[in-house]
C-alpha cells in the first residue's frame, strides 16, 4: 500500500513533502488509511474532523475514536460540530448536499490557517466505480463517465487549495485488508451506510457483485476519460499522453499503457513490454514495436 500510494502521488505530483497537508478524517476505514499511509511516508499531516451530529451517539463516538487516533500518531487534530439540518432547512439542500457543503467549505478555512498545501481526502476506485455507475444512471457525457480527478478544485472555494485524492490507485477491500491484515489498526463504520434508499449505498450494495479487477477496470476507464477531455480541451497532461499513445499501438494489444507511457517520460531505453502478438522496446526514447507471431 505504501509503495503503491507514493508511486500515484509522485506519478500525479499530487503532494510537496515540504508543506503540510490537512487530512480529512472521519474515522472509517478509508480515512484511517489514508492518514497512515501520508504518516508512513514521511508527510507533516493535520487531520480534520466533522461531527454533523446526524446519528446522535454513533457521531460522538467517530469523534472520539479519530481523537484518540491522533493522539498515538502524535497529529494535530482540528475538529468542527456542524448543525446540519438546520442549514439544510435554511438552504433546501438534502442533508447530504449540506453536509458536503460545510466540509468543504470549512476544509478550505482550517487548510489556510495551518498553511497547507491541499487538503486529501480518502476517495478510492471503488467510489470512482459507484461516481461511473451514478452518473450513467442519471445521465451522462464524457465528463460524467470521467469521474473523479487526482486533484480537482474545492466545489466551495473554487479559487482555494486544491482537493487532492491519493487512494485513488486501490481499491476498498485491498485498504481493509492493509489496515486489518498490516497495520491491525481498527475503524469506525457508519452505519447509515446499509440504507440503500440512499442512492450511493444502493450503487455500492451492487459493487459487491463486481470483482476487484472489474472495479479496477472500470476507474482505469475514468481516467481515459479524463485524457480524452483533456486533449479535446488542448491540455498537455499525463492522462492526454497516455491517451494519445493508446490511440497509436491499441491495434497490438498492450494492457499497461500508463506504464508505457511512464516508461518513455523517464527514457527507460531496453525497457520491454509484451501483449499476445506484439513486443514493444524503448530505444534512444521511442518506442518500437514488433511483430512476436
Amino acid at each position: 500500500m505504501l509503495r503503491r500510494v507514493t508511486t500515484y502521488i509522485r506519478k500525479h505530483g499530487l503532494l510537496d513533502k515540504q508543506k503540510p497537508v490537512l487530512v480529512a478524517v472521519s474515522g472509517g476505514a478509508d480515512s484511517v488509511a489514508l492518514l497512515d499511509v501520508l504518516l508512513r511516508a514521511g508527510f507533516d499531516c493535520i487531520a480534520a474532523h466533522c461531527n454533523f451530529h446526524l446519528r446522535g451517539e454513533e457521531s460522538d463516538r467517530d469523534e472520539a475514536f479519530v481523537r484518540e487516533l491522533c493522539t498515538q500518531n502524535n497529529v494535530p487534530l482540528e475538529i468542527k460540530a456542524f448543525d446540519t439540518l438546520l442549514y439544510a432547512r435554511t438552504h433546501k439542500l438534502s442533508v447530504e448536499m449540506a453536509a458536503r457543503e460545510l466540509r468543504y467549505a470549512w476544509f478550505e478555512v482550517v487548510a489556510r490557517e495551518h498553511g497547507c498545501q491541499a487538503v486529501c481526502v480518502a476517495h478510492h476506485q471503488n467510489d470512482q466505480a459507484e461516481t461511473l455507475l451514478l452518473n450513467l444512471k442519471r445521465g451522462a457525457g464524457l465528463r460524467g463517465l470521467a469521474g473523479m480527478r487526482p486533484v480537482s478544485t474545492n466545489p466551495m472555494a473554487p479559487t482555494g487549495l486544491p482537493i487532492v485524492r491519493p487512494l485513488l490507485c486501490t481499491t476498498r477491500d485491498y485498504i481493509e485488508h492493509y489496515l486489518r491484515d498490516k497495520r491491525q489498526q481498527n475503524w469506525v463504520t457508519d452505519s447509515t451506510n446499509s440504507d440503500l434508499t440512499i442512492s450511493r449505498n444502493a450503487v455500492r450494495e451492487q459493487l459487491k457483485l463486481y470483482t476487484k479487477a472489474e472495479i479496477e477496470h472500470m476507474a482505469q476507464t475514468a481516467e481515459f476519460m479524463q485524457g480524452y477531455i483533456d486533449i479535446l480541451e488542448g491540455k498537455d497532461t499525463r492522462e492526454a499522453g497516455i491517451v494519445r499513445l493508446y490511440e497509436n499501438i491499441r491495434e497490438f494489444g498492450f494492457a499497461e499503457i500508463d506504464k508505457i507511457y511512464d516508461a518513455l517520460q523517464r527514457g527507460k531505453g531496453g525497457k520491454t513490454f509484451t501483449s499476445k502478438t506484439h513486443q514493444a522496446t524503448i530505444k534512444k526514447g521511442k518506442l518500437c514495436v514488433t511483430s512476436v507471431s
